[in-house]
Parts: structure tokens; sequence; C-alpha cells
């Protein structure tokens, strides 16, 4: 009883922590010159993707916005790519920046856009996993079968990056950043559940929070076994309590807990671009750069990735992504799901 009741504590005073709405400056995340660089970012005409990704744009990168045909009240993907073009065009950039469509509720649309990718033969140098739902208190299945919040928060970006991996291989540092949240403290390892239906206290959310953290330690793992792929970070990221259109259904919904967001969101949560700063931060501060060889010696600190970042700070994370024997059987699960081996996307990794 008594190491539960401590572990829940922990997990509540990291949630907390997750909260920490300090204002972000130019000091705190400057910028960094990306000319030349391909960055992929899902859910990119919106809330903290659409902000990192005008900051990458100031910053010379060329740019793939992957987002669905949205909703009528989020920005269409041709007005988020006309405002960061001109963003490039004012610091003197002339990059590419393009639309491309990926519904994340649909796995052909996912393997549809990695094969345009992959076609386009160009070298990843970032890629962003940051498309996302909130949880609602309407089960919402896809039509791969999957609830809503799994596939596009979780699933579908396990896809996409395993499809992609051999074009982030072929540069020198490349990163991949997953925004993952401080809420991931709350999920439960219930893989008896994957898809969704337990009584969880974390939600559909904060379990595919906690699946997608987890996954960002074994696959730092996995990487630093395979020489080929040695030289990628990946990292998760939380981009703190954000004020973005993800939670627009929040204000409908009347139990508790959606009552407690609604008054974080209100009077505590920070902007989108000060969100945003945990995505570009992880994208190129020096200190999350791949270090193999420190790596390989088996530092945990430092440079390199697998970890967690509470804004632009590293911190603990759930005890389940230290977990190696939990890490293994959610790759299992996720090669189940996503017929990964059948695909060919374990071998190289290993399952």
């Amino acid at each position: 009883m008594a190491p539960s009741f401590l572990s829940s504590l922990f997990d509540l005073f990291q949630v907390t922590r997750g909260l920490n709405n300090t204002f972000l400056t130019d000091q705190h995340v400057p910028s960094a010159n990306l000319t030349g660089k391909w960055i992929i970012i899902t859910g990119s005409n919106n809330g903290v993707g659409f902000e990192a990704a005008k900051s990458f744009a100031a910053w010379g990168a060329n740019l793939i916005l992957a987002c669905r045909e949205p909703p009528a009240w989020e920005l269409h993907p041709t007005a988020a790519v006309e405002e960061c073009k001109a963003l490039a065009s004012t610091q003197g950039h002339a990059s590419t920046i393009e639309w491309w469509e990926i519904d994340m509720a649909d796995l052909n649309s996912v393997e549809a856009f990695c094969r345009r990718w992959l076609d386009s033969d160009r070298a990843l140098d970032i890629l962003c996993n940051n498309a996302g739902v909130a949880s609602t208190s309407k089960t919402r299945m896809t039509k791969d079968g999957f609830q809503l919040v799994h596939q596009v928060n979780f699933l579908s970006h396990v896809l996409l990056t395993l499809r992609l991996l051999p074009s982030l291989a072929r540069n020198a540092e490349p990163r991949i950043i997953c925004t993952t949240s401080s809420v991931h403290h709350c999920g439960v390892l219930d893989l008896e559940h994957f898809n969704g239906g337990a009584e969880m206290k974390g939600g559909d959310y904060g379990n595919n929070k906690l699946y997608f953290q987890m996954w960002v330690a074994e696959m730092q793992a996995r990487f630093l076994n395979h020489p080929e792929y040695l030289h990628i970070t990946i990292n998760g990221v939380n981009p703190g309590c954000v004020a973005s259109g993800i939670w627009n259904d929040v204000n409908k919904a009347h139990n508790t807990a959606d009552r407690i967001l609604a008054f974080l969101l209100r009077y505590i949560a920070i902007t989108p671009q000060q969100g945003s700063l945990a995505i570009t931060h992880a994208a190129t501060s020096p200190e999350l750069a791949p270090d193999p060889e420190r790596q390989i010696k088996g530092f945990s600190n430092g440079r390199g990735g697998g970890k967690y970042i509470n804004r632009i700070w590293e911190a603990p994370s759930n005890f389940h992504c230290h977990d190696l024997d939990a890490r293994s059987r959610l790759w299992v699960k996720l090669d189940e799901e996503l017929n990964l081996s059948d695909k060919g996307l374990l071998d190289i990794l290993g399952l």
C-alpha cells in the first residue's frame, strides 16, 4: 500500500511540474540556423504545431506541414503555408514550404504520405510527431478499428516514424521529437485494454501519452544497438498546459475532470507560442544533440535521447519508461496491432 501511495504522490508532483507557466524568451530558446534542413511536422496548422512551424520557417527550414483536411474552426493548412512562407521571406529565406495531406485516423493515409516522402528521395533532418486529439466522453473509433485517441496520438506516429527511418538515417544528426505530456504520469500500463475501454485514471489520453513516452525510451535504446541508427536522437516533450484548439470539446463536457481542465486552461495555461518552444528547443538545442560515444558508455544525463523534456527542462519520466520488460511488451503489442513484422518494419530494429 505504501509504495503505491508514494508512487501516486510522485506522479501527482510530476503532473504539477508540467503546469509550469514560466514565460520563455529568446534567452531560453535562441533562434537557430536551419537553412537547407528538411522538417516534417504533423498537426502543424493549429496550436503548438503551427507555432513551431512558424519558428522553423523564420529560421530557414524547408517544411512539410503534415495535416488533415481540417474542420471549419481550424486554420486551413494552405493558409498556414502562406503565413510560414511570408515569415521565411521576411528573414531572407527562399525555403520550400508545402502542405502534404495526412489523416492520422487513417493508416492508409499515413502509408501514402510516407511513400510520397520516400519517393522524393530527400534526407529528413527533423521529424516532429505532434498531431493529437483530446479524450472525449464518447468512444470514437477509426476506420482501422482503433480508438481515435489511441490511433491519432500514438499508433499512426509509430508507423510514420518507422517508415521514415531510412530517410532520417541519411543525415548526420537527425532528430525525432514526440509531443507527449506531463499527463503521461497519470497513465496506466494496461496492455489488456491497449485499444481503450478500461477504467483508467489517466483515461485514453493519459494512457497513450504514457505509451508514447515509453516507446520513445525503447526506440532510443534500440537505435543504440544498431550502428545504422546510432546517430538518431528521439525525445518526448511536454509543451505544458496549453490553451489550444485541441481542448475545444472540454467546455462542452460536464464531468469533474473536464471542469478542472477548463479552469486550468482559463487561468493557468500558456499560449500555443509558448508551448511550441518545447518542440523548437528539442529540435535545435545542443544539449539534446546526438552523442553516441557518451550514450554507449552508459551515461544517462547530458546529451543524447530517450528523454522526457518538461517544456525545456529534462525531468523524470514515469517509472514504466525505465522498465525494460514493460517496454518490450509494448513493442510486441505494437507489432500485433500494426502488423509491423509483416511490413518488414521491425527487422532492422529487432523484435
